[in-house]
């Protein structure tokens, strides 16, 4: 038995050592949790959620970006409210000898708010000039010294990092969507016309579609955002504060496009900016990188390339479907195959237009337009491209003889239905 004492006590203090050693290896950051910044001159917490509110609640931050295309500055994509918040404060910190810059930001509420309360904002936040800052907080007195302080990284600091030619961002996913069959035919229609990337800001689905978002996920080629907005503000599905007077419209969704413009300013040569049930579809070309190509070369400066929107009413059918595929019948949604007759225009209401943007040049942006860009604006010839919406009419006293047959998405459908019936069949739906 003497020789079993020490034995154990080796035993305990191997495994104290060990222990100790893997505290340490995960509390360095080699595999952190709950990121924390280790110099003690720069204290506080770096927060990863979508929407932070700020102490005074009338403050919510999204995330800065570093922009340095015209004067290097810190920008803020943030929600406000337009009338309450005056002043905010930008407060840098240098880890390497705690010196601190606070300057006070210039808050900039885009004009498009609809008359909503609340509203996407830019923060600019001049930075210091003699260092290099990876974090920022913002808040609402510049003698806050709130412990611990919640410290935002500054993103696009390195814009190295996967370059996709496309990417699609939709905001915001709401309202326990389930139009399962829609969404996998535009997102196998994305992937035909050439997208690398679809960002969702996600803010509530059906368990079915949540299956769904879990395969394309799994494929690389979705990236969520969550997006639980109606945590912080009484948010409306309207997009005019007269149909609703809640917070803010529509979910927040031009605060979301704005996030997803910087979030993918150097990940993506092209940002597509439209819903679920838009599809930007060629028409002169085969693909988007053709119809580019070929649009970039006519206009080198532009910024901003619009494409005017049609309406293919989901509650006309086409009589003559030759792709009634009977194993899409229990799939929840709309079968956009079968709805190919469009409403003709509201002459002399200009039918409203979704975008491509070349994200490097877009300053501020809204749902229909670019609020402030570097380049111009191309309107796109309906010969070159348009907009395929299929959702619920908003001319329902249109006679069937008044809609226009058009079959241009047809020409996709070998590669289409055989993608679909593919990934419904992989997910087991």
């Amino acid at each position: 038995m003497s020789g079993t004492k020490p034995n154990l006590i080796a035993v305990v203090c191997i495994a104290i050592f060990i222990s100790i050693t893997t505290y340490s290896y995960f509390y360095n950051g080699k595999f952190s949790f709950m990121p924390v910044v280790k110099n003690s001159l720069c204290r506080g917490i770096v927060v990863n959620d979508t929407i932070t509110p700020l102490r005074d609640n009338r403050t919510f931050i999204i995330a800065p970006y570093l922009d340095n295309r015209k004067n290097r500055t810190t920008r803020v994509i943030a929600i406000v409210h337009h009338k309450e918040v005056k002043e905010l404060y930008c407060r840098f910190c240098n880890p390497s000898n705690g010196e601190t810059h606070i300057s006070k930001a210039e808050i900039h509420v885009l004009s498009e708010r609809f008359e909503f309360p609340y509203g996407a904002t830019h923060l600019h936040c001049p930075q210091p000039e003699h260092w290099d800052p990876h974090y920022v907080t913002i808040q609402w007195s510049p003698k806050d010294n709130t412990d611990p302080l919640p410290l935002f990284e500054i993103r696009n600091r390195e814009p190295g990092g996967s370059l996709v030619e496309f990417t699609v961002c939709i905001s915001t996913m709401f309202g326990e969507y389930n139009n399962v069959l829609q969404f996998v035919q535009s997102m196998e229609m994305y992937k035909i016309l050439g997208v690398g990337r679809v960002v969702i800001y996600k803010n509530s689905c059906s368990p079915l579609m949540e299956k769904v978002l879990d395969f394309y996920v799994a494929e690389g080629i979705v990236e969520i955002i969550l997006w639980p907005i109606e945590l912080y503000l009484n948010v409306s599905p309207h997009w005019h504060h007269s149909m609703d007077p809640k917070d803010i419209g529509y979910y927040g969704q031009i605060t979301a496009l704005n996030d997803c413009v910087y979030r993918n300013m150097y990940r993506s040569k092209y940002v597509l900016l439209n819903d679920i049930d838009e599809i930007i579809l060629p028409i002169k070309y085969p693909d988007w990188k053709s119809m580019m190509q070929n649009l970039k070369t006519q206009y080198p400066m532009a910024a901003v390339f619009f494409f005017e929107s049609h309406l293919f009413p989901e509650h006309v059918f086409t009589p003559d479907d030759p792709f009634n595929i009977s194993s899409w019948r229990n799939i929840p949604g709309t079968n956009i195959l079968q709805h190919v007759f469009r409403e003709p225009d509201k002459n002399p209401i200009e039918n409203p237009r979704k975008m491509i943007i070349d994200p490097r040049k877009v300053i501020q942006q809204s749902v229909h337009k670019a609020l402030q860009a570097y380049g111009s604006n191309v309107f796109v010839p309906m010969n070159v491209g348009f907009l395929f919406h299929c959702r619920a009419t908003k001319q329902p006293q249109l006679p069937r003889e008044s809609l226009i047959r058009d079959i241009r998405l047809w020409r996709y459908n070998v590669s289409l239905v055989g993608n679909v019936s593919k990934v419904l069949h992989q997910i087991a739906l």
